[in-house]
């Protein structure tokens, strides 16, 4: 600061340097001093009641130690942690709840301060449909990481890293792979695809991944796996043939495709002809046959056959009934009158001479005499079929994922617990709308399928009528081939009709050319949550994706054009809902049964014919109960044990020691 002054002192220009003022002291924030941090407060004593909700259990244990959401976010927080105090309120009101690692290892810092046993909140949350968020696990894709999350403590990334190998090693060879020979099998083979396509069929192949066939592709563009176009137009035209109405008027047919036998035979050949085409110095070890040689009359000549048995026999190990079946469509093609080759010699046109298989002669003699090439090799296969079959094994055995439920005293109870954990696990819907939607779509499936014992394909493509609305007529679904759920008025009640022509074994004595009519129980909240799904939760899985007009729809995606249900997807959808709710988890403590694997919605048919053989001893009454006949249940559903004979048969002599 300066001053001027003069020289008689009076002030004028002169100037001179002043101290500086001193500066204003700091004026004393008023209110009380800060809250000193206790490691463990002192609790407010007095009776309490625990809530059930995390978020009233965490506002009152806050309330009972004095903390607000500020001081306990000080006490708790890591110096270097990014939480904010808002986090705290948003989860004492209920607006949001803790998802990531990094939440749930601060709630584990909260209990140790209120003294509360671990997990305390943990157990009190609603259940997530997604995994905890947190930071990558060293190596493993991020794909992966998305399939295991799922199936992984709280506390993975905390543990030794010996029990964190132990617990993916579990995970992966029981959850994600099913950790079955068969499963293993799959595994191995569908690593190299080899199969042939035939676009030019129409009909989209069931995509079974285990057997080398993979994905078809969304568009219609030629792919370097497509048969050669002679091939895929004389398969398109077999195809024809036994899918058509009627066939044309110059050919005999026995009996009529539906799609999806259709779609089963085109892969059956497109696996072939790939193994035909495969390198031989490969990991296929295929014949190396050049495509452009390629016939569908080569299926003729036992030397095609062999070679592919054989073939068959070294990449398994053994025969199965694959190749039994595959025998039986080469006889049926054979056939006299009737068979697809006999009916069409001009197929010999077609026919390119083969190393070792087929030669020029060969050609010849088939171009002469097609009618004793076609007897030769009805003939041949007939007698390959007798030998196969006296050597064939079971590779899959198909009551082993669910064995744990059939040995039970009530096989339908025991795999009810799965529909009873989805219900427990169930999301917060406000929280989680679509999450919580997919769960009530996993339980009705389930509970459909443990009511109807319907096959995949008529389950699938189920449509609905809500109540007050017009169903549709029997001529009218018998014209789409599938059924139909609607309200019945009369009997106050969900109804389910299906038309016989509908089902597989649509002749099958238990139909009678009359449809299959059943009325769904109100029991297990069935009735609730069908409503629930048809007002809310189904409109919300489709998005804005086309509606197929089925009851059961995939959740809509980007680039979800149509919302309907393949045999793939279906599968996948019921095996991700018993991967997560029906297997018991050691780590996690989730899942309701101990000991079962991954398997899809056939499997449920094994259940209720199982169940009804081990309450009754009646093959018929099973068959009553999945739409089939005594004899199919006896051969491939029922898993009636000797021991489960005895027990019923003791049951009923037990009694007369009663009296």
């Amino acid at each position: 600061m300066y001053k001027f002054i003069g020289a008689d002192g009076d002030i004028d220009g002169a100037v001179q340097a002043l101290p500086p003022a001193p500066e204003p002291a700091p004026k004393k924030k008023r209110g009380p001093k800060p809250k000193p941090i206790v490691e463990f407060p002192q609790a407010v004593h007095g009776p309490w009641i625990d809530p059930p909700g995390f978020a009233e259990a965490l506002a009152l244990h806050m309330r009972r130690h004095g903390d607000s959401p500020e001081h306990l976010l000080k006490a708790v927080t890591l110096p270097d942690a990014g939480t904010c105090q808002k986090t705290i309120r948003k989860w004492t009101n209920e607006r949001s709840a803790p998802e990531s690692v990094e939440s749930f290892a601060l709630l584990g810092r909260i209990e140790r301060r209120y003294q509360l046993p671990p997990g305390y909140f943990r157990a009190k949350l609603a259940a997530n449909a997604r995994a905890p968020r947190g930071s990558r696990i060293p190596g493993i894709s991020p794909a992966e990481q998305r399939r295991i999350a799922w199936h992984l403590p709280a506390d993975f990334r905390r543990r030794p890293k010996r029990e964190r190998e132990e617990i993916l090693a579990w995970v992966r060879s029981v959850i994600i792979a099913g950790s079955t020979d068969y499963r293993a099998f799959q595994r191995e083979s569908g690593k190299h695809r080899f199969a042939l396509r035939f676009p030019e069929a129409g009909i989209r192949k069931s995509a079974r991944i285990e057997r080398g066939v993979g994905r078809s592709p969304a568009t219609s563009e030629p792919s370097d796996r497509d048969a050669p176009a002679d091939l895929q137009r004389d398969v398109a035209a077999f195809i024809r043939f036994k899918t058509a109405t009627l066939p044309p008027p110059h050919l005999l047919r026995n009996g009529r495709w539906g799609s999806e036998t259709a779609a089963q035979k085109l892969e059956h050949l497109g696996l072939m002809f790939g193994a035909l085409t495969a390198k031989a110095d490969g990991p296929v070890e295929g014949r190396a046959i050049p495509r452009d040689s390629l016939s569908f009359a080569m299926l003729l000549f036992p030397a095609v056959w062999d070679w592919y048995l054989g073939w068959r026999e070294a990449r398994r190990g053994f025969y199965t009934s694959w190749e039994i079946n595959m025998l039986d469509f080469a006889m049926a093609m054979a056939r006299p009158d009737t068979g697809y080759f006999r009916q069409n010699p001009h197929l010999a046109a077609t026919l390119r001479p083969i190393e070792g298989l087929i030669s020029e002669a060969d050609i010849v003699d088939a171009a002469s005499d097609w009618d004793a090439l076609c007897t030769r090799c009805h003939i041949y296969t007939a007698g390959r079929k007798k030998d196969v079959q006296s050597v064939a094994r079971v590779h899959r055995d198909p009551f082993e994922p669910i064995l744990p439920i059939l040995e039970a005293d009530s096989p339908v109870g025991e795999y009810r617990k799965i529909t009873e954990e989805i219900l427990a696990r169930m999301p917060n819907a406000k929280r989680q709308p679509k999450a919580a939607a997919e769960s009530v779509r996993a339980f009705l499936m389930l509970r459909f399928g443990l009511h109807l014992g319907l096959r995949q394909k008529n389950l699938r493509q189920l449509r609905f009528v809500p109540r007050g609305q017009q169903p549709m007529g029997e001529r009218q679904l018998e014209t789409l081939k599938c059924g139909e759920l609607r309200w019945n008025d009369k009997s106050d009640g969900w109804e389910v009709l299906v038309p016989a022509v509908a089902f597989k074994n649509a002749t099958s004595s238990f139909f009678s050319k009359r449809p299959y009519r059943l009325l769904l129980p109100d029991l297990g909240r069935l009735y609730e949550f069908i409503d629930l799904y048809i007002k809310c939760d189904r409109a919300l899985l489709l998005g804005g994706a086309e509606d197929p007009g089925t009851f059961f729809v995939k959740s809509a995606k980007r680039t979800t054009a149509n919302a309907a249900y393949d045999q793939l997807s279906f599968y996948e959808a019921w095996r991700l809902a018993i991967q997560r709710y029906g297997i018991y988890n050691p780590y996690t403590g989730r899942g309701a049964i101990k000991g079962l694997l991954p398997h899809g919605p056939h499997n449920v048919r094994d259940v209720l014919a199982t169940h009804v053989l081990k309450k009754t001893g009646s093959y018929e009454q099973a068959g009553y109960a999945i739409q089939d006949s005594p004899e199919i249940v006896a051969k491939h559903y029922g898993r009636f044990f000797p021991h489960d004979k005895s027990a019923l048969a003791a049951g009923i002599l037990n009694i007369a020691w009663e009296d």
